[in-house]
């Protein structure tokens, strides 16, 4: 037992000490600093030049439209001269000239570029309720005539938006879900199987056998490797949850995670579920199967070749799920759900859209399970014959000798 952890841990330390580990680690917090950095960059240097300047001799006129859209507009310009300096030297889009006569309200705007549809919805708006409460006034209206005239429709809307939001949450959760899982198998299957690929056909395998197991030296390999993903995803989690509070406490996407927070939620609790077991042991068996792969390459020169196979079957399963995505019903579905290799996309697929129940997960869990047990001690015992044959035979004559190899 000693000797298997000497040699998990090795190969442990070996992998988080590469820079391609590194890099594979801080890869998503690099890109989400960069998409943070640029969104503020660019919301400091635009700042300026998207808003406008209200002009006008009549100052309550002026501080009513300033009070009713404050965001949008650059309270420090008061002087035509000064905005018209401010626009040249772009940290103004244009100014708003307000003014009465002869109790007719009106507004001209002047800028470098025509105003959004919004702002001017926002302009149109101040404008017809000032007009309305200048002709009110001019009216000398009796109090229950103003009543009639404040009178307005009513407008009532009856949605459904847990459903709508539940839809796309799972769409989204499906995405990532399946594409996590790719990226992750093809990583970690690639770098078993290069890693077992390397240590073909050197003098160092006959030592290590002669004084450990194969079968040790195999799930010590396969350890390791499980302790790398376990620390990618424990740094995920925690660096994941840290971006997310970092988020909620930051201006700029702060409104975004409250307008949207029941999808975000919904899509969090579809992925930090039993899909991280199924995640987890399909990397499991997938690496299982990449040493194989490895172990059965003729020489270390074509460690580079070794995990085409089982990338190849990685990629078939990521594609199959496609057609499955609203056809949940289907057979093929229920059946791949079971399929060791495959169940690691189907029944999270399932799961996300409420089409399993719990006995179905558990006996899904459980077939992948006792396929990863049975597939790792039935490689561990041929792992010394496929290692030792050095010879550059085909394949099939490789493949053949190592499966008849009993020690």
């Amino acid at each position: 037992m000693n000797k298997l952890w000497i040699v998990t841990m090795e190969t442990f330390l070996r992998q988080v000490k590469s820079w391609s580990f590194v890099m594979l680690i801080l890869g998503p917090f690099i890109m989400f600093g960069i998409t943070i950095g640029a969104g503020y960059i660019g919301a400091s240097s635009g700042a300026g030049s998207d808003q406008i300047a209200v002009i006008s001799q009549q100052l309550a006129l002026r501080k009513s439209f300033i009070k009713s859209d404050k965001d949008d507009v650059d309270k420090s310009v008061t002087d035509k001269k000064i905005a018209v300096k401010k626009m040249d030297k772009n940290k103004l889009a244009g100014y708003l000239e307000l003014k009465i006569t002869e109790g007719k309200v009106s507004g001209h705007y002047y800028g470098t570029s025509s105003l959004s549809s919004g702002m001017k919805s926002r302009i149109n708006n101040y404008l017809m309720q000032t007009q309305q409460q200048i002709n009110v006034t001019s009216a000398q209206l009796t109090t229950s005539q103003m009543q009639a005239l404040q009178q307005q429709p009513t407008l009532k809307e009856s949605i459904k938006k847990k459903t709508g939001t539940a839809n796309l949450a799972k769409i989204i959760s499906f995405w990532i879900t399946v594409i996590m899982v790719y990226m992750i198998l093809n990583t970690y299957t690639s770098i078993t199987a290069q890693e077992i690929a390397s240590e073909k056909g050197t003098k160092i395998m006959e030592i290590i056998f002669s004084s450990t197991t194969a079968v040790k030296y195999f799930l010590g390999k396969i350890f390791g490797v499980l302790l790398v993903i376990l620390a990618q995803v424990l740094v995920y989690l925690v660096g994941g949850w840290g971006a997310y509070i970092f988020a909620q406490n930051s201006s700029l996407t702060k409104g975004f995670l409250t307008q949207y927070h029941a999808l975000i939620a919904s899509v969090l609790k579809n992925l930090l579920s039993v899909n991280l077991i199924y995640l987890l042991l399909g990397v499991i068996i997938y690496t299982i199967l990449a040493a194989f792969s490895g172990a059965l390459v003729a020489k270390a020169e074509d460690a580079a070749k070794a995990a085409q196979p089982v990338i190849m079957l990685n990629l078939a399963a990521f594609f199959i799920t496609f057609p499955f995505q609203n056809n949940l019903d289907s057979i093929l579905v229920k059946i791949l759900s079971y399929v060791p290799f495959f169940s690691s996309y189907f029944m999270p697929l399932r799961i996300i859209n409420n089409d399993a129940s719990g006995l179905e997960i558990g006996l899904s869990l459980v077939i992948l399970f006792v396929s990863i047990v049975g597939l790792a001690a039935y490689i561990g015992k041929i792992y010394q014959g496929l290692m030792l044959q050095t010879d550059d035979s085909s394949f099939w004559k490789r493949f053949r000798r190592g499966l008849s190899y009993n020690k």
